[in-house]
């Protein structure tokens, strides 16, 4: 269980939970692991971030908050199997049903893969990727639903009007080209810190997305693709705060097991402060 949340039932994991009891964010675990192009280990993922999120104080003196008081259960993962498609439609119908519950799904993943379930419960008009890579590919390896994809796959939703990649710093010709619509907007990582976000979120519906690999490896080695030249964990946990206020719904995704609890403890914290900032800032 994610420290200072509740129990939402742990083991039962369906689409259809009896009421959450007035919950204002649910955590759910989405260990997909399927397409991973380098170094796998997602689906390690969630349990590595509740456990290296253990000795965090409940108490954020920022914003005079105790993390037990937010009113945060944890519905445990949602097992993953290996048809990305159907698990995906699962997965939208556990979010979805917090959503229903005017709760805010905090997702830990798992793959990159799981934000388009993400975003198609939340139906937000405005997506914000925290990203080292524009996952813009029609189809990596043939496979359309490869975590290469993913933003492409985002931007089909019929909600969506607008991507913000925070942080990109590769890809192929053809994303580049992709890029370049006018419904997607790439800041690198030098300029994400002076780049004025919230003038471009305010009043609309927002789903905010964090591929951990947008960190520097320095700061997140545990993750399957890294790329050099990326964020500080300082200007993450500043985005997170500054799109918290405007989103239904959050997920940090990409960490895997093959550090010594870095990653984890970084996804962790962001997930806190995105929780400690919306709660906050409404």
């Amino acid at each position: 269980m994610f420290p200072g949340a509740t129990d939402d039932g742990e083991g039962s994991h369906t689409a259809d939970d009896a009421d959450r009891d007035g919950a204002n964010f649910v955590v759910v675990g989405a260990p997909l692991d399927v397409s991973t192009t380098f170094q796998p280990g997602t689906r390690f993922g969630p349990r590595r971030i509740r456990s290296f999120a253990e000795p965090f104080d409940d108490y954020d003196h920022r914003t005079d908050q105790y993390f037990s008081e937010l009113g945060v259960e944890d519905h445990g993962d949602i097992r993953a199997w290996d048809n990305a498609k159907e698990y995906l439609e699962y997965l939208e119908g556990t979010l979805r049903g917090v959503v229903w519950d005017d709760a805010v799904p905090l997702m830990l993943g798992g793959e990159h893969t799981v934000s388009l379930a993400g975003v198609r419960a939340v139906e937000p008009e405005a997506v914000v990727v925290l990203d080292a890579h524009l996952d813009l590919y029609e189809a990596y390896d043939g496979n359309e639903l490869s975590h290469a994809s993913v933003t492409r796959r985002i931007l089909e939703e019929s909600a969506v009007e607008d991507v913000f990649v925070l942080g990109a710093r590769t890809g192929s010709e053809t994303e580049w080209e992709r890029a370049r619509a006018p419904d997607v907007t790439v800041v690198p990582p030098e300029d994400v810190a002076d780049w004025p976000l919230a003038d471009r979120l305010d009043g609309r519906d927002v789903y905010l997305s964090v591929d951990i690999d947008a960190a520097d490896p320095a700061y997140a080695p545990g993750t399957g693709t890294r790329e050099p030249f990326g964020l500080e964990s300082r200007e993450l946990r500043d985005v997170v705060r500054e799109v918290a206020p405007y989103a239904d719904g959050f997920d940090v995704v990409e960490v895997n097991d093959r550090d010594e609890g870095q990653t984890a403890a970084l996804a962790g914290k962001l997930v806190r402060e995105f929780a400690f900032a919306r709660a906050d800032g409404r």
